[in-house]
């Protein structure tokens, strides 16, 4: 059990990892999820061609994972876009947004009763947001971009738990990464009209990091949480995943200095949206609880 919360925990370390690789890769944000998908795609279908995981998927569930991918797509470049013009603490604050906009958009997809409670703790953490943008105009544009992040983010988990109704995760990953990539690539002349001059080709260092934001990141990643997933709960390992903005702020502290870059304001919206994050994470242990004593074993 203890090896699974590692593995598990060692999978968030990873996510929350890739803000750090963005600031480090040269290329701007096109490029960087280019590159990244490009790799990743590669990678898993060679992994899971080898493993016979991948299955048939019929053509209107292609559609399905084809909008998926461009909503994954749009989160990737809009996040280290988020990075580029801000820095990474700003972008993980914003990606927190991810639990106000899923507490919007899930009864209107999905059909669902409102949750007043997720909801209100979603509010929390975009007062928490709004405080650090209101006081702090350097990053405005950063966080324009962040917000639409995570949108974005909201949206494609959403859509990603619909397909896999139909289909195995390995499946939807490869044609999703692969949908992504030729997304991104459509894009790139529009991107070279809108800003003149646009870098296609990385560095070796650039290289090197893609590939780590690739095999580490994305397919060892998934990896780690898979195995995580066999000795616990789905509920544990995404409950863990609320923890990803808060690895990835330490890793920047830590790595980039930032904690220098930021004035007061963003600490105490920080504050407000790591309240809300406990309060959920509380709440949903409880719940477990409750669930259990009413269904046990």
């Amino acid at each position: 059990m203890r090896k699974a919360y590692l593995q598990l925990h060692g999978a968030v370390l990873l996510a929350g990892l890739t803000g750090i690789l963005g600031r480090l890769i040269t290329l701007n944000e096109l490029m960087i999820v280019c590159y990244r998908l490009l790799f990743t795609a590669v990678t898993m279908w060679a992994v899971f061609s080898w493993r016979k995981a991948i299955h048939q998927v019929p053509r209107p569930l292609q559609f399905k994972i084809f909008l998926a991918a461009i909503f994954a797509a749009t989160h990737w470049l809009t996040f280290y876009g988020a990075i580029k013009y801000a820095n990474v603490s700003i972008a993980l604050v914003c990606f927190a947004l991810i639990s106000f906009f899923t507490a919007l958009l899930e009864p209107v997809l999905l059909r669902k009763r409102v949750n007043l409670v997720e909801l209100s703790l979603g509010l929390v953490t975009l007062a928490g947001v709004y405080l650090i943008f209101h006081f702090d105009t350097r990053y405005t544009w950063g966080i324009a971009l962040g917000v639409v992040s995570a949108l974005f983010a909201a949206l494609f988990p959403i859509m990603n738990r619909e397909i896999l109704k139909k289909t195995n995760v390995e499946t939807l990953l490869v044609w999703q990464q692969s949908f992504g990539f030729v997304f991104v690539l459509f894009l790139i002349p529009f991107y070279g009209i809108a800003f003149e001059t646009i870098r296609l080709t990385p560095t070796w260092a650039d290289v090197g990091w893609l590939l780590v934001l690739s095999w580490l990141c994305s397919v060892w990643a998934f990896q780690l949480s898979g195995a995580a997933l066999q000795k616990l709960s789905a509920f544990t390992v995404n409950l863990s995943y609320n923890l990803e903005p808060v690895y990835g702020i330490l890793l920047a502290f830590i790595v980039y200095r930032e904690d220098q870059l930021l004035n007061k304001w963003f600490y105490i919206g920080f504050c407000l949206i790591m309240a809300a994050l406990l309060i959920h994470l509380l709440l949903l242990q409880q719940k477990k609880k409750k669930f259990e004593s009413n269904f046990p074993n």
